[in-house]
This record gives structure tokens, C-alpha cells and sequence, in this order.
């Protein structure tokens, strides 16, 4: 009996550990860090608000200072990062399938039942522990760009990315402009509206009723933002992951290494000065109107904006390493046979080489435990996204111990590190027993059930 194209099985698992690149999983093992800095604000349910309502105003200089980091470098600039990293991955999942055989509706069944999975997990996710969940809602957004655009020319691509270039910026810009043109550029906002850290319910101190409201919000962000998103052009960075996906700009850095570094010059210096406004004001270094720092306010809304570049030139500085590190390990093994290709005449001369030979390949040694092991969180970034839940809220929100109400910006950047630090031990550790993450052995059955071959 013929099989048609729609019955085709799935011919192979998941990606095998040979076929990994070391540039994104080390960027999203660099991303969760940055992610599980940036979501300590809404944790410090106790403190004082200012009229952005996100990011607490008390505290000692320590703490201004991180508050003034984090608005500069993480707010709204590692989802851009997250993005572009999930639309890649996508991408790198439906060539590696088809490349194996798979039909490319059979590749894209997989990543639709992927995104599915992913939206049920989000949902979850924010229902039980974190209203801000960012799973589901890139489900979706996966879902329906996997849909329209997986099996899209390259050309077709660079044209909506265009378009949802001149969308986002439109959108940004409208009100501000008009506000402008009004006169009443100062006002544009609401410096009294609902402070937004509320919406995730840490402050609340019965698990039920902030479960309720996680809800809510999971499913404004799942549903109602991805929506938005993909209306207003906030897909662009999703789209440009499977551009360069396939390019295989991260596989590949060194082939495109005048693309990487004006994406990352440019990029962060776009997103930090889009930024610095922000930052100035929240610490009362720039005088303007209240709302306009608030969550519709010109302030806010050219922080936003320039974050999608930041998020890019975030990646781009990764694969700049990536090429960097490589090239500098490749000379060292080089370098070590040279040595031992000529050691015994070293030894015969009495030369002291062999100390500082010794304390570079420990120098190297270090730094490759180091890569590695941040390495082994991106190969597994769903268990430890999961993980930074399970450690985080029942220790901070007040439904748990509470720990958020006692302490500030900057001890709460330390305990974040330290959670950070957790899920990389225990990521190295699976990596070096040879083993998968939890969330990603449960993914994996789900998307290629039982009869997948081993990948």
C-alpha cells in the first residue's frame, strides 16, 4: 500500500549531542541567567514602587545601582534573546528532520505538536509557580509562525521581517508622535495606574487566590501578548532566527564574522542608549514627568523598542566568543603536540617552558570546565527555567516563607545568582553522566513518541 506524504512516520528523535553547536546552547545558558536576573523584581513584593511600577525605587545606592543596571542590560532585552534563540532552534529542528529523510510536513507535525506541548507546560507553569511564564507564549508564537513560515522562501522571509520591522517601530512610535504633536508628549501615560508586578500575585499570601490570578495573567501573556505580537511585528526576532538558522550564522560564526559584530556594536549600543533614559530617571539622575516612566510612557516605550536590538547584539557578542574561544582551544591542542612532539629535547636543554605550558593548559582547562558547564544549562534551559520556579517562589512569594518581603534589589540579584549557579551544577552534572534534562526527556516523548529513533 502507498503511504502518502501526510502518514510519513517520524524517521529520527531529537538532536544527537554531535550534532549540537556550542554557540547556542552557550547563549542560552548565558540567556537563563540573565532571565532569572530579570525576573527578581516582581519577587520584592514588599517594596516600594516607582511609576514605572516594575522595578522597586527604595533601597541603598547598592540597590539603585542594580536597578539602574538591570533597566539598562536585562529589561525587555532578553526576551528579544529568547526569541530569536527559540525561532533558530525551530528552524535548526525542521532542516536536521528533513535532512534525515522526513517529509516537510512531517517535520513541521513535530514542531506543531511541540508548540502545542509548550503551551499546555506555559500554562501550567504560570498557574502553579510563575505568572510571567514566557513557554506558552512562545508556543503560540511558534505555532502560528511554524505554520505560515517554516516551508517559506528565504526571499518570503526577508520580507516579512521587514514588515514586522516597520510594524514594531510603527506601533512604538504612533503615540508618541502623536502625543507630541499634541503638545502633550509629558502626560503620555499613567503614572497612577495598577503598579505591573501585581499581576503575578508573589505579594499575595494564600496559595489559591494567587494561583487565580497567575492564571489570569498566564493567560493574557499566552494568548492576548502573543496576539499583539505577532499583529504589531513583535515576531521580527522570531523571523530572524530562522533566517539565520538557515545561514547557520551560530554554527558557523567565523563565516560571518563582519555580520556578528556590527549586530553586536550596533545592537547593545542601540538597546543600552535606548535604555539610559529610563535608568536616569528611575534613579533620579534625569528629571521628567512621572508619566512618562510609567508602563505607556515615552520613556518606556523607546526602552522597549531598543531592546530588540540589544537581544540581537546579545547573541551576536555569544558567537563572537564562540569563534573566539574555538580558535584559541584549537591553538592550544596544536600547541600541546608541539610540545610533546619536542619535549625530549626540552628536557635535554633544562628549559623552564614547561611550567607555563603547564599553567596555560590549566588556564584553558578552567575555561573550558566553565563553557562547558554553561553549556550544559542551554542544552537543558526548559528543566532549568522550570528549576529557577521551584527555587524562587515558594522561598520569596508570601504564600511560601516570604523571604521577598526582607530583602532589596541587590541581595535579591545575589540570591538569583545563586540560583542560577544551582541549576548549572546540576546541568553539569547530567552532562557529565550523559544524561537529558528532565523537562527535556518528557518533551522529547511527547513530540516523537516511543518508536523515534534515538537522537
Amino acid at each position: 500500500m502507498t503511504t502518502t506524504s501526510e502518514e510519513t512516520p517520524v524517521r529520527r528523535g531529537g538532536v544527537r549531542a554531535e550534532e549540537r553547536a556550542l554557540a547556542p546552547d552557550l547563549a542560552r545558558g548565558i540567556m537563563l541567567l540573565l532571565i532569572v536576573l530579570s525576573n527578581t523584581a516582581f519577587h520584592l513584593w514588599a517594596a516600594r514602587r516607582g511609576p514605572s511600577g516594575w522595578q522597586p525605587a527604595d533601597g541603598s545606592w547598592l540597590d539603585h545601582a542594580v536597578q539602574f543596571t538591570m533597566i539598562i542590560v536585562l529589561d525587555l532585552r532578553v526576551y528579544p534573546l529568547f526569541a530569536f534563540l527559540f525561532g533558530y532552534g525551530m528552524m535548526q529542528l525542521f532542516l536536521r528532520q528533513t535532512a534525515a529523510g522526513n517529509s516537510e510536513r512531517g517535520a513541521a507535525r513535530i514542531l506543531r505538536r511541540r508548540s502545542l506541548w509548550l503551551i499546555v507546560i506555559g500554562l501550567l507553569h504560570s498557574t502553579l509557580l510563575m505568572a510571567g511564564d514566557i513557554v506558552g507564549y512562545y508556543g503560540v508564537l511558534s505555532l502560528v509562525l511554524g505554520l505560515v513560515f517554516l516551508r517559506r522562501s528565504e526571499r518570503a522571509l526577508k520580507r516579512w521581517i521587514c514588515v514586522g520591522a516597520v510594524l514594531m517601530v510603527f506601533f512604538a512610535a504612533q503615540p508618541v508622535v502623536s502625543a507630541l504633536l499634541r503638545g502633550e508628549l509629558g502626560t503620555l501615560g499613567d503614572a497612577g495606574a495598577e503598579p505591573g508586578f501585581l499581576a503575578y500575585a508573589a505579594q499575595e499570601g494564600n496559595w489559591l487566590t494567587a494561583a487565580g490570578t497567575r492564571l489570569e495573567t498566564g493567560l493574557f501573556v499566552t494568548f492576548l501578548a502573543s496576539t499583539l505580537a505577532l499583529v504589531g511585528g513583535g515576531y521580527v526576532v522570531f523571523l530572524l532566527g530562522f533566517w539565520a538558522a538557515r545561514r547557520r550564522v551560530l554554527e558557523e560564526p567565523g563565516r560571518h564574522r563582519t555580520l556578528l559584530r556590527r549586530t553586536a556594536v550596533i545592537g547593545i549600543t542601540v538597546g543600552w542608549l535606548g535604555a539610559l533614559p529610563t535608568a536616569l530617571a528611575h534613579v533620579g539622575a534625569l528629571d521628567v514627568p512621572a508619566d512618562a516612566q510609567s508602563e505607556e510612557g515615552a520613556l518606556t516605550l523607546l526602552r522597549d523598542v531598543t531592546g530588540n536590538a540589544a537581544g540581537l547584539g546579545y547573541v551576536a557578542a555569544v558567537a563572537l566568543f564562540v569563534h573566539w574561544w574555538s580558535s584559541r582551544r584549537a591553538g592550544a591542542i596544536a600547541g600541546s603536540g608541539a610540545i610533546a612532539g619536542s619535549g625530549a629535547s626540552g628536557r635535554a636543554g633544562g628549559g623552564t617552558s614547561a611550567g607555563t605550558d603547564a599553567g596555560a593548559g590549566v588556564e584553558v582547562g578552567a575555561g573550558a570546565t566553565v563553557v562547558a558547564a554553561v553549556s550544559a544549562v542551554g542544552k537543558r534551559s526548559l528543566s532549568c527555567y522550570l528549576a529557577h520556579s521551584l527555587l524562587f517562589a515558594p522561598v520569596l512569594a508570601a504564600w511560601g516563607l516570604g523571604l521577598g518581603e526582607h530583602l532589596s534589589s541587590w541581595t535579591m540579584a545575589l540570591f538569583a545568582v545563586g540560583v542560577w549557579l544551582l541549576t548549572v551544577a546540576g546541568a553539569y552534572a547530567l552532562e557529565r553522566a550523559g544524561r537529558r534534562g528532565p523537562a527535556e526527556a518528557v518533551l522529547r516523548r511527547l513530540m516523537y513518541g516511543a518508536k523515534a529513533k534515538a537522537g
